[in-house]
């Protein structure tokens, strides 16, 4: 056999190899990830073959559907005890639990000249709508109560606030300018250092508790080796770090 068939044979037996052992992993997505996980998909899937089947929404609501059977692989959550009670109620992995992500919170308008860096101005009477996640569901709206309180506005801002079930729909109140501002994930209106359009102030860290965001592998993905290589892509690829840095994320390194 001639050197080009044997490496045309080589290349055929590879990509034949490759086919057989692609999966498809079923990945339930914290909705405030939704632009670094899309942006990540295609790079992941081309690299390995796989193919990531992603939902956004709310960590709350997706442990509901995973005690109720629904068939994800992998939860992205936005925080770190859901993926710690999933390991202790038996729908998750043992061992495969990591920080894939440090969420930030920002406080966000649409339009570009009424946030400044004074969070005074949801006081205002003209800001009639403050966007807030519910804080029963959702990370963020724990942090954004949090700063609130840490900054002497919550009782101000109380009566003005209109709540999301998720940061996703938190997120979309002050986009339409159905909320003339809201507390969201930094990395729903941030993009390689600055703020994607409008106004913004990323709130200080100090004045609410860490979001450490968790993954972890569901019983059902135990067997899927697609489920088993996404992890680690995600927690450590260079492709992964530069993602996560380009939305404002901080590392729990």
């Amino acid at each position: 056999m001639t050197k080009g068939k044997k490496l045309f044979a080589t290349l055929v037996m590879t990509t034949a190899a490759a086919a057989v052992f692609a999966e498809d992993v079923h990945v339930a997505v914290a909705a405030n990830f939704t632009g670094p996980i899309k942006e990540l998909a295609p790079l992941y899937e081309k690299e390995t073959g796989d193919k990531l089947v992603l939902s956004f929404g709310s960590t709350g609501a997706f442990y509901a559907q995973i005690r109720n059977g629904a068939p994800f692989d992998v939860l992205l959550a936005a925080d770190n005890e859901t993926p710690k009670r999933a390991v202790s109620e038996g729908f998750g992995i043992a061992g495969t639990t990591f920080t894939y992500a440090v969420g930030k919170l920002a406080l966000w308008s649409s339009d570009p000249s009424l946030i400044t860096d004074d969070p005074k101005v949801l006081l205002k009477d003209d800001v009639k709508h403050v966007a807030v996640a519910n804080p029963k569901l959702a990370p963020y709206g724990l942090a954004a109560h949090e700063a609130m309180e840490a900054l002497g506005l919550k009782a101000g801002v109380t009566p003005k606030i209109v709540e999301g079930d998720n940061i996703g729909k938190t997120f979309q109140f002050v986009k339409t300018g159905n909320a003339q501002a809201g507390f969201v994930a930094l990395s729903q209106c941030w993009k390689d250092g600055h703020f994607v359009g409008g106004s913004g102030w990323i709130v200080p860290q100090s004045l609410y508790n860490r979001i450490d965001q968790d993954a972890v592998l569901l019983k059902k993905g135990e067997k899927n080796e697609g489920a088993v290589r996404f992890l680690k892509y995600l927690k450590d690829s260079e492709a992964a770090a530069r993602v996560r840095e380009a939305y404002g994320y901080g590392s729990a390194q």
